[in-house]
């Protein structure tokens, strides 16, 4: 069974449709890369996969769940990491992550909410309210809670934003581990020389619909990499963030 499996979905806002009748599907164990220029349909597509939204047409499967109906079991079973949203501003980091770890019943939290503050050395800044944290800060705790379930499928909306060199590397080389653990993870980003080094699978989103759908082997070779194949496949722009 796919870990994940679209057939016509389509989101619309007023006469705007967002995203157009897309259907593929996500093997289980793959890093699988969504691309697209800015307004292509990508975070709309997350989401209806994480039942944030409802779909106008077509269906989705996550794990064998309808979001539609099954979003609070999805959110259970998933990590999640949303483009815009930040932890809450009332909550200190340790106290968020105990939140969540709490919510998907973790086993040994305390060790796990260490083992985190101090992969993303936030120890001196545990304490701190996150309204109060920078937006590199915040977007850590937003990781750590999204891992400290250690989720079978991982669904992240522009995790490298906000994070300086440093933490952009680490967290590539522990979704790297992730790969090679086989969990599957739903990756949308714009920097694209590192979702390259890592991605398996990319489907390409251009004004809501799906331009390619294909593993990374198949459609890169030595003359192309991926930001000149997204650049071929959605016609040079459209909106593409630096």
């Amino acid at each position: 069974m796919p870990a994940i499996r679209v057939d016509g979905l389509t989101k619309r806002y007023g006469d705007f449709v967002a995203l157009d009748q897309a259907t593929f599907t996500v093997e289980e164990g793959v890093f699988f890369g969504c691309f697209g220029p800015n307004g292509a349909g990508k975070s709309t597509l997350l989401k209806l996969l994480t039942g944030q939204l409802l779909p106008d047409g077509g269906s989705a499967e996550v794990l064998g769940l309808n979001p539609a109906r099954q979003a609070m079991e999805i959110k259970r079973r998933v990590g999640i990491v949303p483009e815009v949203e930040s932890p809450p501003s009332y909550l200190t980091a340790s106290e968020f992550l105990r939140f969540a770890g709490t919510l998907h019943e973790v086993r040994s939290l305390d060790g796990r909410i260490e083992h985190w503050l101090n992969f993303f050395d936030l120890k001196e800044s545990e304490g701190t309210l996150c309204r109060d944290l920078s937006k590199g800060m915040r977007q850590k705790v937003m990781l750590a809670a999204a891992f400290i379930h250690e989720p079978k499928l991982l669904f992240l909306d522009e995790p490298f934003i906000n994070l300086d060199p440093i933490y952009q590397r680490k967290l590539r080389d522990y979704l790297l581990e992730l790969r090679d653990e086989g969990r599957t993870v739903f990756l949308c980003s714009h920097i694209l020389d590192i979702a390259q080094r890592i991605v398996t699978d990319i489907v390409i989103l251009d004004r809501g619909k799906v331009v390619l759908r294909d593993k990374v082997s198949n459609v890169l070779n030595k003359d192309e990499d991926l930001e000149s194949l997204f650049m071929r496949m959605v016609g040079g722009g459209n909106g593409l963030a630096p």
